[in-house]
């Protein structure tokens, strides 16, 4: 689904964002571990072409992330981000969730199934006339993930999903995602989070990947933890 071949990214100033990067992603959940400034984001925002590569390629299901196939990608490629702010602007939550897939052409009965089966998918169907403004924070970032939904992505990018939750908002967001028959990519610092979602994980840290494996097994290794910054919250035990 995903290629990632020896992507790098130097910004002003020096400061590396990603050194010659390489990954691949097939179907099921990747969890993508780091500390602040380890590149999480800097990746994120080459998936769709937000950033273009200074060095490397990015391919999604293959077509090459550039500017000709920018539309096709983003289509491609959702990426629900980590304020709900960013992608919820419009009256009611239908037309928020109907706003991407009408920017991409769907129409008529088709666009209104697409809104129907996105909102289902997060349980959100009966908030369809709501603000958002009016809607808890776990509901809002269901809501922006059903945005992502009703374009029907190839790939799902979920960053710090679980951030700001509180703990039923959290269980819910977890038993929304568990159902999605989707490829993700999954940003995210909670770490219990990662091993309850995603079988495999990566740790990235100084802009390259320092460790890919079981998420159970990356976990469970103090050392890796201690020398990137990652912490198990006080009192977690791996089961």
């Amino acid at each position: 689904m995903l290629e990632i071949r020896s992507l790098g990214k130097r910004y002003p100033g020096g400061t590396i964002g990603l050194a010659d990067f390489s990954l691949e992603v097939g179907e099921g959940v990747l969890g993508l571990l780091g500390p602040n400034g380890a590149g999480k984001t800097t990746l994120v925002l080459h998936l769709n072409g937000i950033l273009a590569a200074q060095q490397g390629s990015v391919t999604v299901a293959g077509l090459a992330v550039e500017k000709p196939n920018l539309r096709e990608i983003r289509r491609r490629v959702g990426i629900v981000f980590q304020d709900p702010d960013d992608q919820l602007f419009m009256p009611t939550v239908g037309e928020d969730v109907a706003f991407g897939p009408a920017n991409f052409g769907v129409t008529g009965a088709d666009l209104h199934a697409r809104v129907d089966a996105a909102l289902a998918a997060v349980d959100m169907v009966e908030h369809r006339d709501r603000s958002p403004l009016n809607l808890s924070g776990g509901q809002r970032r269901r809501v922006a993930l059903a945005t992502v939904l009703a374009c029907e992505p190839e790939i799902l990018v979920l960053d710090e999903p679980s951030s700001n939750l509180d703990p039923v908002a959290r269980r819910e967001l977890a038993e929304v995602v568990l159902r999605l028959d989707a490829t993700m990519l999954m940003v995210t610092h909670d770490l219990p989070f990662a091993l309850q979602l995603c079988p495999r994980s990566i740790v990235l840290d100084d802009g390259a990947v320092v460790a890919d494996g079981p998420t159970r097994a990356l976990l469970g290794d103090a050392e890796l933890l201690r020398r990137h910054r990652l912490e198990l919250p006080f009192g977690f035990v791996l089961s």
